[in-house]
Parts: structure tokens; sequence; C-alpha cells
């Protein structure tokens, strides 16, 4: 029968199984300040088969680094997370793990980050990008901004 295969594969391939709807709850924005270190990071709700980011952090009222991102389902069916950081050409990461609330996406020919997690503590959102093996990580905090 063709149905335990199916289900097998769906459950083997999370990231293929969910939609971008499921991602509503990255909707929103979100602001993670430390002393005079802003950062911020706003998504649009799914909408169209894709929600569309911005992100912006800087130093003393100066921006240091923005970012311009879409995650959407591709031709092939999979969910990537499309990077755009200060203007330069796209970089792809597909997804390589959805759960409840959470996601990873990674494309390890990218030099860094190649891994990008992003995941909901409580009230706060949490980004954290590294090397596939989890090296160098960096990780921020946001609280939602009312």
């Amino acid at each position: 029968m063709w149905i335990p295969g199916l289900v097998a594969l769906l459950i083997a391939s999370p990231a293929i199984a969910q939609g971008v709807g499921e991602l509503g709850w990255l909707a929103g924005d979100w602001v993670d300040a430390r002393g005079d270190q802003l950062t911020e990071e706003s998504w649009m709700p799914p909408r169209g088969g894709m929600l569309l980011g911005m992100n912006r952090s800087g130093k003393a009222g100066r921006v240091g680094m923005f970012e311009f991102m879409r995650i959407a389902t591709g031709e092939d069916g999979r969910i990537a997370l499309h990077a755009q950081p200060r203007g330069a050409p796209t970089s792809v990461f597909p997804a390589k793990e959805i759960g409840l609330n959470a996601i990873t996406f990674e494309n390890v020919a990218h030099d860094y980050p190649q891994r990008i997690r992003y995941w909901r503590d409580g009230d706060l959102l949490v980004a954290e990008i590294s090397l596939a093996d989890g090296g160098k990580p960096v990780r921020w905090r946001f609280e939602r901004r009312r």
C-alpha cells in the first residue's frame, strides 16, 4: 500500500509536511534591547504563501545592519528562508525542521550563518544563527513591541 509510505515520508520530512500558514507565530514587531545596542525584527502575517520580514540593528542610534527576508514555499514544495542582508544578493536557507512554534533553516554551502533558528519561548521570539554544527552561535531574545 502506498499510504504507509506517504505517511512515513511526511513524518520524516517535517519541512514539507507543513505550509507557510503554520508560521503565524512569527508575525509581529519584535525588539531586543541591550544597553545602547538595539535589534528590531518585524514579520508580516502569512499571506499569499509567504511571510515578509525585515531586520535592523545598530548601536548608539546608528544602523549597523539591515536585512530583508522572505519565507515561502518553493516550487519543490519545501519552505525556505530567503535572506538579503544589506541589499546583497539573496541567500536561500531551506527549512530543515519545523516544530510547534519553532523552525530551523540550514544551508551548509553558505559561509556564515549556515543555520538559522527561530522559536517561541513564552512571549519571547528567540532567533539564533550559527554554523551547521551549532558552532559560533549568536542569539537574540526579542520581546513583542506593542
